[in-house]
């Protein structure tokens, strides 16, 4: 995750998946020693000199100028997430964080208030706040129905790309899981951009790598996108299938949190089997519910016994 060689590496990366036919260069009938573009053809292509842009792949140009990386950027056809991460790697001068927000090992991130307000109220759609590195730092009683007892786990188990790669029942609940899988690591590699120098980040992707050869594989493609927006479809053991549109909101003060929310489409069966998840999961008494909503919004993990938001075989191991 340093910054040299994580720079050197994503241009190579977008150098080689470039056709020569995509940018005006003949390629067809010659000979090419190398996948995609080769450096003296992006550097005419940018502008700058040939022995620059060796330098740049190599990690031995710091803080190049802004006007130089937008060059870059548009040579190698960078979308404007790409081109933002790109700009981040380049410059480690700068802050690799957007906007406030804390949270190590000694200070875990804390939720924001008003999360957990928009938490509690929201007990019909699932909905949980993700922190730096993908966290889960708080949730609702209907996000652990339909996507596990977050409340089962340990704190520092609490991670959305961890249990996406490491725990099998994501594997069967997510329809598209290699779509979900792929994202997550698209995500964390735009984290390791805005944080090179987070240890905690570096040890989750090293476990990831580790324990995940698909994880391995895909880290090496250097993908980068934020979490938006989108529809996921999920094969729930309780309820079958759900389609629903999942929306990543973020304050303008601490783009370090958001939240996420799930919706089913008005009147659609999605929005049937959601509701019958719910009424399935829903506690015995309003105390129950209350006590639930408390240890999910707070994301804390309080003694005592878990909520039964989900069958065993929805359960987060």
């Amino acid at each position: 995750m340093s910054s040299p060689t994580a720079l050197g590496d994503f241009l190579r990366s977008r150098r080689a998946r470039l056709l020569p036919q995509e940018v005006g260069l003949p390629g067809a009938g010659s000979r090419r020693r190398v996948a995609g573009l080769r450096r003296e053809e992006i550097a005419e292509l940018a502008g700058v000199s040939v022995d620059y842009y060796t330098r740049m792949e190599q990690g031995r140009v710091r803080n190049a100028s802004p006007a130089v990386l937008d060059a870059l950027a548009r040579a190698l056809r960078l979308e404007e997430q790409e081109t933002g991460h790109l700009h981040r790697i380049a410059r480690p001068s700068g802050s690799t964080r957007r906007g406030g927000g804390s949270g190590s090992a000694a200070h875990p991130q804390g939720v924001r208030p008003m999360l957990r307000t928009l938490l509690r109220s929201l007990p019909e759609l699932p909905a949980l706040v993700m922190g730096q590195r993908m966290d889960v730092l708080a949730w609702n009683r209907a996000a652990s129905a339909l996507l596990g007892d977050f409340d089962a786990l340990e704190p520092a188990a609490r991670n959305i790309a961890r249990i996406t790669f490491l725990h099998p029942g994501s594997r069967s609940l997510y329809a598209d899981w290699e779509a979900c899988a792929r994202e997550n690591v698209a995500y964390l590699r735009m984290e390791a951009g805005r944080r090179p120098d987070d240890p905690r980040l570096r040890a989750l992707i090293g476990e990831l790598a580790v324990k995940s050869q698909e994880f391995r594989s895909w880290w090496a493609e250097h993908p980068v996108r934020d979490k938006t927006s989108g529809v996921k479809r999920f094969h729930h053991p309780v309820v079958g299938t759900l389609e629903l549109s999942y929306e990543t909101l973020r304050a303008a003060d601490d783009p370090t949190q958001a939240l996420i929310t799930y919706a089913p489409e008005p009147g659609s069966p999605s929005e049937d089997a959601l509701r019958l998840l719910l009424a399935w999961t829903a506690p015995e008494s309003r105390q129950d519910q209350e006590r639930q909503e408390d240890r999910g919004a707070a994301g804390a993990s309080p003694t005592g016994t878990a909520p039964a938001v989900a069958r065993p075989e929805n359960r987060l191991r």
